[in-house]
């Protein structure tokens, strides 16, 4: 595992550049969502390839590579906020100039940003959060259904001297502890960067894998294309998340609860479904990715983030 690069902590007063590097955002739920992180002390500037819908893109490639350059090169601290996810990040992992972000910044985002997340990681060691997006998270407001975990969301972004403690709200297949570095995201953006340049190196890590939307046959596909290609072989725990809208086809049939404790199970490593994290009605946690931190199988389950994600 690299060294992680940490970004400066995003507190009041500090720039909130929003942007779009895959799907629009309704514009309510943006506007709403903008009130929210004002209400929290920032100061959020919303880009504008949102406005300029390319078919189910938020704006051209190179309007949305633009965006996101010059949100990462934010000056005086500041942080990048996705709009939200849908699809399209993954036209500009091989375009961005990756030279251009000599200093690390937040970016924050979940589903489709996993892409995004991904490449930072691989090639420059960048720790980046999975969390809440402005209009899918933020618009819905703090600890309230649909809308994001206060807490965890204030420590990621502030808490530059220690690590903290999550509560996973989960339940747990197998007991055990493990430590690693928490890596991963939304599964199907895992899986697809099989074989790229920007490979997720699932190795020594705390595997975080969370989806929506998917048949339990098609987590099993997934699931099994990661195991065959040898990203679960070392990992140390795993994180997953509630799987909404994946119900069995057929009545009675397996379910993805049941799809992820037989092919994941076997590994004998800690391991905790349901988590609030991603996609799912309760608010959404945030956790920091790039990070050590130690999982704790046991009842609802418990992540203890061990370094802080963000310099003072």
């Amino acid at each position: 595992m690299r060294k992680p690069t940490k970004p400066p902590a995003l507190f009041p007063g500090c720039k909130v550049i929003v942007v779009s590097p895959a799907s629009p955002a309704d514009p309510a739920r943006l506007e709403r969502g903008c009130h929210e992180l004002i209400r929290l002390g920032y100061k959020p500037r919303l880009e504008t390839s949102g406005t300029d819908p390319v078919g189910y893109f938020s704006g051209s490639i190179d309007n949305r590579r633009t965006e996101l350059v010059e949100a990462l090169q934010v000056e005086d601290g500041g942080a990048a906020f996705c709009a939200r996810g849908g699809y399209g990040s993954n036209y500009l992992l091989d375009v961005l100039d990756l030279r251009r972000l000599s200093r690390p910044r937040i970016l924050l985002g979940y589903s489709d940003i996993t892409s995004l997340e991904i490449l930072l990681w691989q090639k420059l060691g960048w720790v980046t959060f999975y969390g809440p997006m402005v209009a899918a998270g933020f618009d819905a407001g703090a600890d309230v259904a649909g809308g994001y975990d206060a807490q965890s969301f204030s420590r990621a972004m502030t808490q530059a001297e220690s690590g903290w403690m999550l509560d996973l709200r989960g339940a747990s297949f197998n007991a055990g502890v493990a430590e690693g570095v928490l890596l991963g995201g939304c599964m199907t953006l895992v899986e697809t960067s099989l074989g790229t340049p920007w490979e997720l190196d699932t190795s020594g890590a705390i595997l975080l894998l969370e989806d929506r939307g998917m048949k339990p046959y098609q987590v099993d596909r997934a699931l099994m294309h990661l195991k065959q290609a040898g990203k679960l072989k070392n990992v140390r725990g795993i994180i997953l998340g509630e799987f909404p809208e994946s119900e069995p086809p057929i009545a009675g049939g397996p379910t993805v609860r049941e799809v992820c404790q037989r092919i994941l199970g076997e590994l004998g490593v800690p391991l905790v479904w349901g988590a609030p994290v991603g996609h799912t009605s309760r608010p959404v946690l945030t956790l920091p990715l790039g990070v050590r931190a130690r999982l704790r199988a046991s009842g609802a389950g418990q992540l203890e983030i061990l370094e802080p994600a963000v310099t003072p």
